[in-house]
Parts: structure tokens; C-alpha cells; sequence
């Protein structure tokens, strides 16, 4: 195989349809496009939506839904997880850095921790929030839990 001898595949590339060419090619005079209308014309577009008069889809379906400009997004992290990194890498202390650096948030996220699992040693976390089985186990386990 050399490049000077690269083809596309077999039927894999078709002549385009000259269209407006004459009687004899069956597609002369109306150019395929049929007889009058807008869509026979130079320079038609239709508009994104449009279902040729008919009532469109986005208007037929009502509104639903209410977006709260005022929401507060937290990046949620569980006991069961703060525990297996305490085990593995010794962090007795949690706050937004270590978050950040263990890839649980990005710097500008809000955590908040949940009491899913147990801690089987006592650990200070500070977080954006709690809830209250995870306030309850830290300070069962013996350690700090800290709201920012």
C-alpha cells in the first residue's frame, strides 16, 4: 500500500445528482423541486421548528417546571469514604483542600457530608454541611465535625 494508491471503498462514493440540466435527464425544469411554493424558491430556509403550518411540537407541549435561580448545589461525600481514605492514607483532618486534592469537589463547590457508614475512628472534617446522622456519627466516633 502505498498513498498514491489510496481509493475509497467500493460504493462508497456516489456522483452528485446534477439536477436543472434539460428534459432529457428526468430532472430538468422544476429542478426536482415541484411546482411553486416557497421551498421552490432561491434562498428558502426553513425556520428551525417549523412543521409546514402545523401547530410545532415546543408549542403543543405546555411549560412544565421551575428552575430556582436561588439553589444551593453541594458535592456530596459519605463517612464510608472519608473512613477508607483515613485507613489508607493516614488524613485525620478533612477540609475544602483535601476535598480538592482527593477529587471528591472542584475548588469553587460546596461539600456536604453524609452518614452513610460507619467511622471506626475519630476524624475532623469541615464542611459546607452536615446531616444530622453524619454530625451524630463523627461526634460518636470521637471526632470533629466543623460547618463552614
Amino acid at each position: 500500500m502505498k498513498l498514491h494508491t489510496l481509493r475509497p471503498a467500493a460504493g462508497a462514493v456516489r456522483n452528485n445528482k446534477r439536477v436543472g440540466r434539460g428534459q432529457g435527464s428526468g430532472k430538468g425544469g422544476t429542478a426536482a423541486k415541484g411546482h411553486k411554493g416557497a421551498q421552490s424558491r432561491s434562498g428558502y430556509s426553513r425556520k428551525l421548528g417549523f412543521e409546514g403550518g402545523q401547530m410545532p411540537l415546543y408549542r403543543r407541549v405546555p411549560k412544565f417546571g421551575f428552575k430556582n435561580p436561588n439553589r444551593v448545589a453541594y458535592t456530596p461525600v459519605n463517612l464510608d469514604t472519608l473512613q477508607k481514605i483515613a485507613e489508607s492514607k493516614g488524613i485525620t483532618s478533612f477540609g475544602p483542600a483535601e476535598f480538592v486534592q482527593l477529587g471528591f469537589a472542584s475548588k469553587n463547590e460546596k461539600v456536604k457530608v453524609l452518614g452513610r457508614g460507619e467511622l471506626a475512628t475519630g476524624i475532623e472534617v469541615s464542611a459546607h454541611a452536615f446531616s444530622a446522622s453524619a454530625l451524630e456519627s463523627i461526634e460518636k466516633a470521637g471526632g470533629k465535625a466543623q460547618t463552614l
